[in-house]
């Protein structure tokens, strides 16, 4: 007999959040930014972080998608080395926190209706934690989880299955009780790795040929969460 559902575990970016609209103009304007701090090419700090200058977006390829802010700064300082590591991995969490947020559904009305359900729900996201819950403030929805982690919250980073660990630990749950929503491979292998259901959305840079060897399923957005967690969970 299936476990059912008791749990959600959210991702955060190109999840909760549409990716290309929050992401790629926040990048678009780093760039630019730091192009006129430095006196770095914008073509040199597009290249180095994958970013398509001319069509003003992310390249599916690149690491900045699912990374942390810590592996973005090592990028960075490498080609701006008169800024330190943790001065610049400290200024891309402080620019991340006021990153223009587009939600993926709106987002209070279909947490309320999953909470109304007595599921536990959490976001544990590869984003700094303070930026994680500025985003979320900014909507009006962090106090609705019962669980915010960032990779510098001290659990680790996905694709490691440490935080998604600490979430269920945190909701009293075993792991296959619960969903790892996420719109990226490092989400989904970190859901499989720590024993849980996932589900890839395309809210973000991943194709459903990536997600679904990954998935359990692959849906357009989280508003199709309600519906699928009330079958496979009878």
């Amino acid at each position: 007999m299936t476990t059912p559902i008791r749990a959600v575990l959210f991702d955060k970016d190109g999840t909760l959040f549409d990716f290309s609209s929050t992401w790629d103009v926040w990048a678009g304007q780093l760039i630019a930014d730091l192009a006129a701090l430095h006196g770095v090419a914008q073509e040199h700090l597009a290249e180095v972080l994958d970013y398509d200058l001319s069509n003003a977006k992310f390249l599916p390829q690149s690491f900045v998608i699912a990374g942390t802010n810590l592996e973005v700064a090592k990028a960075l300082t490498a080609v701006i080395p008169d800024v330190p590591l943790r001065q610049m991995e400290r200024d891309l969490a402080m620019r991340a926190a006021h990153a223009p947020l587009a939600e993926a559904v709106p987002l209070l009305p279909l947490l309320a209706q999953l909470a109304s359900w007595d599921l536990g729900l959490g976001v544990m996201t590869n984003d700094a934690e303070d930026s994680a819950r500025a985003h979320l403030r900014a909507v009006g929805v962090e106090g609705m989880f019962d669980f915010i982690a960032g990779s510098d919250s001290g659990y680790g980073a996905k694709p490691d299955p440490g935080p998604l660990w600490a979430f269920a630990s945190q909701v009293r749950l075993r792991a296959d009780s619960v969903v790892m929503v996420g719109d990226s491979t490092h989400d989904l292998m970190a859901g499989r790795a720590a024993g849980m259901r996932t589900m890839g959305v395309l809210t973000g840079m991943a194709t459903a040929e990536e997600l679904a060897p990954l998935a359990d399923v692959v849906v357009p957005d989280i508003g199709h969460l309600p519906d699928w967690i009330q079958r496979v969970s009878g």
